[in-house]
C-alpha cells in the first residue's frame, strides 16, 4: 500500500478510483530526512481524488475526471506563504520571539505571532507585556538559559501562552500524549445521525470550470494556516466561503492574505450575537472549526449539538494535539508540533534541532481535512446522515514521523507510515535541518497501486533555483489585482480534469464582509 491508496482508504474512497491519479514527480522539491515531499503529494492527490469524485456524483458522466499532482505545484502551495508578496513586500512570517531557545537541559520553542500569545509569554517570565522586541530577546533568552525545558513549557502554558519542549521520537512515543495520538485514524470520520440523503443540485458540466462545491455554504470558524488552507479549498471548488472570526482577534494580515483566497471574511462576536450566528448555521451546509477542543462548546459548538440544530450538517475539526489526551486542550502550531513530537530532533542535528523545510503538517493537515469534508459529502448523497471530520497536526506527524521504507520498498505493510524522500537539507527560520537525508527515494507509485508517476518535464520551465520548497516555484505562482494591491501568490495545487485551476476572487480586508450568506 502506497501514500495516495493508504490516505485514501483512510477516508473510505473506493480503492479503484486511485487508478485515475498521476503523479509528476520532483525529488528536488521539498528535500528534508523525512518524507516530507510524499506525505505533501498524498494529501493532495487525495484531496483532489475526493473533490473528482464528488464532481462525477454531480456532473460528470464520463465517470470520476482524472487528477493530476505535480510535486512543483504541490511545494509552492506548501510554502505559499514564503512566495506571496502584497504590492512588492515580502510576508512577515515569524516573529522575534516566536523561535527555538537554549534552556538549562535542553531546547523549547515559543510561539510568539499573535499578540496575546507574545503577551502570555513575557507575563509568564516576569517580563513586561511591552517590552521591546530586541530587548525582549535578550531577556528572555537569559532568563531560559537557566531554567528546564519543560518547566518553562509549562509555566507558559499555564499563562495562556504557546511553548514546547524539545522531545526525542521515543519520549513523544513513551508519553501519554504520544500513545493517545498514535492510537488514532489519521482522518477520523463518523455519522452523527439519520437525516435524510442529501441531493445535490446538478452542476452543468458546460458551465465552465466543474466545482464539485458549487451552492454549498461553508461556514469558516478557523485561524492560523491549516484549518484556513482546507477551507480555502473548498473555495476553490466552488463552496461560498465566510470566514468569522472574534472582533477582538484578529488574524495576521499576511497570514490572512496568503489563506484568504476565494473567501469572504467577517466578525461576529458570539458572546453576544448568538442569533446571527444561529441565522448562518441555519442555512450552512459545512461547519470547519480550527479552535482548541472544547473551547468552543460553550457556544453549542461541538459536533452533535450543531448537527441537532441543522441536521444534514457536515462538521468539520482541527486541532494540534488531538481532542483526547492530557494535551487536548493545549494551544500548538505547526512549530511547536515539530518540536513536541520529534520532528526537530529528527530534523536536527547534535548541536540544534531542526526543522521541515515548509510547515508541511499545516499544509497537509489542511488538504486532509478538505478531502474528509469532500468524502463526507459524497457519502452524504448516498447514505444520508450528518458528518464529521476530525484530523490534528500531531496525528499528520505521527504518520510523517514513522519514517520511510528501506530503498526499494514499496511501502506495502506500512499503513502508518510515508514513503521514502531523501535528500540534503538547508537551514529555515528558527532551526536548522541536517545535511543529508537517511531516507530512500520516493515510493510513490512503485507499490502496489495503479496510480502512475510521470516524468516531471511538462509543467513549466525550471524557474529560480533558491525559491522555498525547493528550487522552479515559478511556474506555479501568479500575480493579480486585489483590494489589497497587487499580489502574487501560488496556485491550487489540486487539480482535476475539467476543474479549476484558480480561485475566483481574491482575499479582501480582514472582517470587511457582513455577516450573512450572499
Amino acid at each position: 500500500m502506497d501514500e495516495i491508496e493508504y490516505v485514501w482508504s483512510v477516508l473510505g474512497g473506493d480503492a479503484a478510483l486511485t487508478a485515475r491519479v498521476a503523479r509528476a514527480a520532483r525529488p528536488e522539491v521539498l528535500e528534508a530526512r523525512l518524507p516530507v515531499r510524499a506525505l505533501a503529494s498524498a494529501c493532495v492527490g487525495a484531496c483532489a481524488l475526493a473533490a473528482a469524485e464528488l464532481a462525477a456524483r454531480r456532473a460528470a458522466p464520463g465517470g470520476v475526471p482524472a487528477v493530476r499532482v505535480d510535486d512543483g505545484a504541490v511545494a509552492a502551495a506548501f510554502t505559499s506563504e514564503r512566495h506571496l508578496r502584497i504590492g512588492g513586500r515580502e510576508p512577515v512570517s515569524f516573529a522575534p520571539l516566536s523561535r527555538l531557545w537554549r534552556t538549562a537541559d535542553g531546547w523549547v520553542r515559543t510561539h510568539a505571532n499573535y499578540p496575546h500569545h507574545r503577551a502570555r509569554l513575557l507575563a509568564a517570565l516576569g517580563l513586561a507585556r511591552d517590552t521591546e522586541d530586541a530587548r525582549a530577546v535578550d531577556a528572555v533568552g537569559s532568563l531560559l538559559a537557566g531554567l528546564p525545558a519543560r518547566s518553562v513549557e509549562e509555566t507558559v502554558y499555564a499563562a495562556g501562552g504557546a511553548a514546547v519542549a524539545l522531545r526525542t521520537p521515543e519520549e513523544w512515543a513513551a508519553s501519554e500524549q504520544g500513545r493517545a495520538v498514535a492510537g488514532r485514524p489519521l482522518v477520523e470520520r463518523g455519522v452523527l445521525d439519520a437525516s435524510p440523503a442529501r441531493t445535490f443540485a446538478p452542476v452543468p458540466p458546460s458551465a465552465g470550470a466543474l466545482l464539485p462545491a458549487a451552492g454549498l455554504r461553508v461556514l469558516d470558524l478557523t485561524r492560523v494556516i491549516a484549518g484556513p488552507v482546507a477551507t480555502r479549498t473548498l473555495a476553490l471548488l466552488g463552496a461560498d466561503v465566510l470566514r468569522v472570526d472574534p472582533p477582538g482577534l484578529p488574524e495576521l494580515p499576511d497570514q490572512h492574505v496568503d489563506t484568504g483566497f476565494g473567501k469572504r471574511s467577517a466578525t461576529l462576536d458570539l458572546t453576544c450575537d448568538q442569533a446571527a450566528f444561529e441565522e448562518l448555521l441555519g442555512a450552512a451546509d459545512v461547519v470547519v472549526t480550527g479552535y482548541r477542543p472544547g473551547s468552543l462548546d460553550r457556544f453549542g459548538l461541538s459536533p452533535r449539538a450543531l448537527a441537532a440544530r441543522r441536521p444534514g450538517l457536515v462538521v468539520a475539526r482541527l486541532s494540534a494535539w488531538g481532542a483526547y489526551g492530557p494535551w487536548a486542550g493545549r494551544r500548538g502550531f505547526d512549530s511547536l508540533v515539530q518540536v513536541g513530537t520529534g520532528i526537530a530532533a529528527l530534523e536536527g542535528t547534535a548541536d540544534r534541532p531542526g526543522a521541515l523545510p515548509a510547515q508541511a503538517l499545516d499544509h497537509g493537515t489542511g488538504y486532509l481535512l478538505a478531502a474528509g469534508v469532500l468524502r463526507a459529502l459524497t457519502e452524504q448523497s448516498r447514505h444520508g446522515g450528518s458528518r464529521y471530520v476530525e484530523v490534528a497536526l500531531a496525528r499528520t506527524a505521527a504518520w510523517l514521523s514513522a519514517g520511510p521504507a528501506p530503498d526499494g520498498a514499496s511501502g506495502a505493510g506500512r499503513p502508518h507510515g510515508v514513503g521514502g524522500s531523501a535528500g540534503s537539507a538547508s537551514a529555515d527560520t528558527g532551526g536548522t535541518r541536517g545535511t543529508g537525508g537517511t531516507g530512500g527515494p520516493s515510493t510513490m507509485g512503485t507499490g502496489s497501486g495503479a496510480h502512475r508517476v510521470c516524468a516531471a518535464g511538462d509543467a513549466g520551465g525550471p524557474g529560480d533555483a533558491g525559491e522555498a520548497g525547493g528550487p522552479g516555484a515559478s511556474p506555479w505562482l501568479r500575480e493579480r489585482e486585489s483590494p489589497l494591491g497587487r499580489l502574487r501568490y501560488a496556485l491550487p495545487p489540486v487539480r482535476f480534469e475539467g476543474g479549476p485551476t484558480d480561485w475566483e476572487r481574491a482575499p479582501g480586508p480582514w472582517g470587511a464582509d457582513a455577516a450573512r450568506w450572499v
